[in-house]
């Protein structure tokens, strides 16, 4: 059985309680790891680790050093990207095709920031010959990590990378549900010749995220998980005005109209709900369907359904894993027939696969209501889950209008051939992320993030650099000459 530590100040230790908490399999709910359960006390002996090491020698690392350090973590991964990949698959139950693809992604952000980084120099501005003024990008200082349980070591690698690349010190706690990756990745950077403090890990529950939110030697948090989480960070880390990066989610509308290709739209809206299980901040589970076409979409959605291969995340003719948890599994239910309750009808799924393999572990059928409405609560709320609504509308202006009406703002899709309501549509709708006959690619260089309640601030590309950075204008006056204003 696996078994992990705290990594703070350069050293693997227990936590000053001794606690642990059993990590569970969702493919058959086997404790197949114990894992560290840190407290406050511990956060605060990170958080003072990592305000040494900022304070100390990691200040005085140059570009080239950090740079380095981003492309031998790249290296590690691609390394331990098998080991790394089945661990994910462990804990989340996605498919190891999905995992290894991750990998791929991980390392590939790692090489992003480290080149841009190496690219760093600051901005001269223009001012009079006996001045020089720069513009100067600074790191921020500590920095608290909070990373959600459903792409583990993706999420803790957009913050991570931009983090150390800036000149951070950083305290990573990933969810106590799935820290199996982040255990691991620790131990590659403990390979590396970083000094004590510079990176930490502290894994637990609510009151580490909290305490790092609260701390005021902690000088900006990044979370991405849940709302109601988010709230509760922003609120704290209010107390000394610390910086912060939310991604709360969203629900994303997939919106095709009659004029797309039929077939290929389907194919996708199929990739968009159930890859991961649904479990995606981005998963277009809220489908959108254009009158005339809605009876033939809704058919085809409904014929391909029972032939995904749900299974085991190892087995190679698997397309979607278990939900992740209990908790998650139970909430999906009770959100599936809410929906019925108000109107939707059922085409497919709502329950467990049939069969004895399925009876332990967190399994769920892909699942598709129809006869969706927008003032349904299954069409407003996240349901982080294999679940897809289907609803209709009648014009360009009723897709824009329901689409827009949402609390959230993360990503949406638009499918359609006629390339000026593709244009319309995506400059009109109010989402982070606009994809156009197309959904889920991201890229490094490409921001992510979302309007409204999706979140605050932007990951990747090269605002997801800044976001770890302080703006300075440095301003040095080479032959200051008295003014004789004053009392002359």
């Amino acid at each position: 059985m696996i078994q992990t530590q705290l990594y703070i100040d350069g050293r693997w230790q227990s936590p000053l309680e001794g606690g642990t908490r059993d990590i569970l399999s969702p493919a058959d709910e086997s404790v197949i790891a114990q894992a560290a359960e840190g407290t406050r006390a511990d956060a605060q002996i990170a958080i003072a680790a990592a305000r040494r090491a900022f304070d100390g020698p990691w200040r005085q690392t140059t570009i080239r050093d950090r740079a380095r350090l981003l492309n031998s973590i790249a290296a590690l991964i691609d390394r331990d990207a098998e080991e790394l990949a089945r661990l994910e698959s462990l804990n989340t139950g996605k498919t190891l095709t999905e995992s290894r693809t991750d990998m791929g992604d991980i390392a590939a952000t790692f090489r992003y920031f480290a080149g841009l980084v190496a690219s760093e120099s600051g901005a001269v501005n223009e001012a009079p010959h006996h001045v020089i003024s720069r513009t100067l990008r600074e790191p921020v200082g500590v920095c608290g990590l909070i990373t959600p349980w459903n792409y583990p070591l993706l999420q803790a690698a957009w913050k991570i990378a931009p983090a150390l690349g800036a000149g951070n010190t950083v305290i990573i706690k990933p969810s106590n549900l799935t820290p199996l990756t982040t255990h691991h990745f620790t131990k590659l950077i403990a390979e590396l010749d970083l000094p004590a403090g510079v990176f930490n890990l502290v894994t637990g529950g609510a009151e580490v995220g909290a305490e790092l939110a609260e701390s005021r030697d902690v000088d900006l948090v990044s979370f991405t998980g849940g709302a109601f989480a988010g709230e509760s960070i922003m609120k704290a880390a209010t107390g000394n005005f610390k910086r912060i990066g939310l991604e709360l989610g969203g629900k994303n509308p997939n919106i095709v109209f009659a004029d797309a290709d039929l077939d290929v739209a389907v194919d996708y809206a199929l990739n968009a709900a159930f890859f991961h299980a649904g479990q995606v901040c981005s998963a277009g589970s809220r489908l959108m369907i254009e009158d005339s076409i809605y009876e033939a979409f809704v058919a085809k959605l409904a014929e391909r359904l029972p032939r995904i291969a749900i299974g085991n995340g190892f087995h190679a003719e698997t397309q979607m894993g278990p939900v992740q948890s209990a908790q998650q599994h139970e909430k999906i239910l009770r959100m599936v027939q809410a929906g019925v309750a108000e109107g939707a009808r059922l085409v497919y799924g709502g329950k467990r696969p049939e069969g004895d393999v399925y009876q332990k572990g967190y399994w769920l059928q892909p699942t598709l209501l129809a006869d969706v409405t927008a003032d349904m609560n299954i069409a407003k709320e996240e349901i982080f889950g294999p679940v897809v609504t289907a609803e209709r509308f009648r014009s360009e202006d009723d897709a824009l209008r329901a689409a827009n009406d949402t609390p959230y703002g993360l990503a949406a899709a638009v499918w359609t051939r006629d390339l000026d309501k593709a244009n319309r549509m995506s400059r009109a709708l109010r989402f982070g992320t606009v994809w156009v006959n197309d959904y889920h690619p991201y890229f490094p260089e490409a921001p992510w993030g979302g309007y409204k309640a999706s979140g605050i601030g932007r990951e990747l590309a090269r605002i997801g650099l800044d976001e770890y950075t302080e703006l300075k204008h440095s301003y040095i006056n080479l032959a200051p000459k008295a003014m004789g204003w004053f009392g002359a």
